[in-house]
């Protein structure tokens, strides 16, 4: 076990730096004029120009702007925007509106993913099953670019269910239906997951002797076939939060939520590259930790996984 969390600690190592370049270098290729991207139709003084190019470091190669950039990052410093706004404090103030909104929306798909796939795979070919593998066909069909405005629209604005847009103190039931829009981008396949887990497990040799032994079919089904079945799902879940964060992006730009993919939009919008760069960078060590811990939960899972 030892061994094999200090090699995947150098992996994720690897692979924060291959991710920190490449998003650097996307957002260096897209950068025209951040200084005039920033001002938008008011035009620029020289000297302020100037002031600008030389703190940024935007008169350099890429390579020289990246080691600056790395260099703050090592030392805990991520720097100011173009606006010179802290990105440390901005983080601070985006992060708990976007953490408490992608566990809202995990736990929204986890549940329903888990309890509608352990009953169609027990009722598989019946009429339930098919009409939820037609449902998961609808949402995989419809991206988060179309279902977040068709939700705000049908049930914020013409039913009134839900606030239409956050307000200033957001709560609880603000966020609901944005983590229902979020959490609609992972539950199909999450769903598909399970059902095909569950069915496999329940044709496997210790689901007949625990049968034979006279356990009752939903502890069969809900203890020994389920904990089983969880495996895969939480691998899936484990990378279902790169597309939950992403899928933010969108959401909280439609509903106004000040957040992480809130403030990257808007940096994106403005090319400010600090700001994208430091708020991706942060992503990508949340994205790596929550990989290895799912890793390491498959242990206590299945006794019979060991990272030898």
């Amino acid at each position: 076990m030892f061994r094999y969390i200090v090699r995947r600690l150098l992996q994720m190592i690897l692979t924060f730096f291959g991710a920190t370049f490449v998003v650097f270098a996307l957002m260096f290729a897209n950068q025209d004029d951040p200084i005039q991207a920033l001002a938008g139709e008011k035009p620029v003084s020289a000297s302020l120009r100037a002031a600008l190019t030389e703190r940024y470091h935007l008169d350099e190669g890429f390579l020289s702007q990246y080691w600056y950039y790395m260099s703050n990052l090592l030392t805990g410093d991520l720097g100011v925007t173009l606006t010179g706004r802290d990105i440390s404090a901005l983080l601070a103030e985006a992060w708990p509106r976007t953490l408490q909104l992608s566990l809202m929306a995990i736990v929204l798909a986890a549940v329903l993913a888990v309890t509608a796939g352990v009953w169609s795979a027990i009722r598989r070919g019946g009429a339930l099953d098919n009409g939820i593998l037609a449902f998961t066909l609808l949402l995989l069909a419809m991206p988060i670019v179309v279902l977040a405005p068709v939700a705000q629209l049908v049930f914020g604005m013409e039913l009134g269910w839900f606030p239409a847009t956050a307000s200033r103190e957001i709560s609880f039931y603000t966020l609901m239906l944005p983590a229902i829009v979020l959490a609609t981008t992972v539950v199909a396949t999450q769903l598909r997951v399970t059902r095909t887990s569950v069915v496999e497990n329940l044709r496997a040799d210790y689901v007949r002797t625990a049968r034979a032994k006279g356990l009752t079919p939903r502890r069969v089904t809900w203890v020994h076939v389920l904990r089983n079945s969880l495996i895969p799902v939480i691998t899936l879940i484990g990378v279902d939060l790169g597309t939950l964060m992403s899928g933010a992006l969108v959401t909280e730009e439609v509903f106004n939520i000040p957040g992480v993919g809130f403030n990257l939009a808007r940096g994106i919008r403005n090319e400010d590259g600090p700001l994208v760069v430091g708020f991706v960078s942060i992503l990508v060590i949340v994205f790596l930790v929550v990989n290895l811990i799912v890793d390491l939960l498959y242990a206590a899972l299945d006794p019979r996984i060991r990272y030898e």
